[in-house]
């Protein structure tokens, strides 16, 4: 992986960190000697991560135990975060939650509980780094979005609203934040192989047929987001935002 200085030290915020994807950005970042806080739900993986870590790297990640859904306590995370590490200069808005459902079974508190946890804890982070980042002379955004919307895939209608919005709010908050110096873009993962997918969705027929799609043969793994995010992160995307990276393997 390349070593980009100027996350040495960099205080980094990830939300979902503690497992699947955003486990491998928290170590990603962690590696690099940034001082990283996540925040999640999940309370035992989350752990497990930074006992894992603790030790290994420059600084040992921060667990902020928080439910997203919750803005006060996710506005108390993030003060947290910068109480520990100081003006956060690089946030990785992850957390996601991808259940399938159909059309007939979704009702009214089913949609608002999804696009609660999948869309609107991304503008309302965003909200409360950006006075730090302003006042530290700019910073990096990256949301995760996701190739799903991309794709017509129709079992899980409120989350690929979700994951379209969030481009919106992506290109959005890069018009509004670019004078501010702060860069914000996305990245549009494809069908990538966690613990979760594999417990839950994945079959060998239903793999088989979405790597047999791609022109790179081969399973998305979660530390395969984690260049591309780093990237993003970086200096050397100083001058890219509002900009969605698709990492899918190149479906076609």
């Amino acid at each position: 992986m390349p070593v980009y200085e100027e996350l040495e030290g960099a205080s980094v915020l990830i939300t979902g960190g503690g497992s699947g994807i955003g486990a491998a950005l928290t170590e990603g970042f962690a590696r690099q000697g940034a001082k990283v806080a996540f925040i999640d739900i999940a309370d035992k993986e989350s752990r497990a991560l930074v006992g894992r870590l603790d030790g290994d790297v420059a600084h040992t990640p921060l667990f902020l135990k928080a439910d997203l859904r919750d803005i006060a306590a996710l506005r108390a995370a993030v003060d947290n975060a910068v109480a520990a590490h100081g003006p956060v200069t690089v946030l990785v808005n992850n957390a996601a939650l991808d259940d399938r459902h159909e059309i007939e079974d979704v009702d009214e508190a089913y949609w608002e509980n999804n696009l609660a946890v999948n869309l609107r804890p991304h503008f309302f982070t965003i909200q409360a780094v950006v006075p730090g980042m302003r006042e530290a002379g700019g910073g990096a955004i990256v949301n995760f979005t996701s190739t799903s919307y991309m794709l017509n895939i129709g079992n899980m209608p409120a989350y690929t609203t979700a994951k379209a919005g969030i481009v919106g709010l992506t290109k959005g908050m890069a018009g509004k934040l670019g004078p501010d110096n702060i860069r914000v873009n996305a990245i549009a993962p494809g069908w990538v192989m966690t613990e979760r997918q594999k417990e839950l969705w994945v079959t060998e027929e239903g793999l088989a047929e979405m790597i047999g799609r791609q022109c790179i043969p081969e399973p998305i793994q979660p530390e395969h987001m984690v260049g591309p995010c780093l990237f993003l992160a970086s200096n050397a995307a100083s001058m890219v935002t509002a900009q969605v990276l698709v990492a899918d393997g190149g479906i076609q």
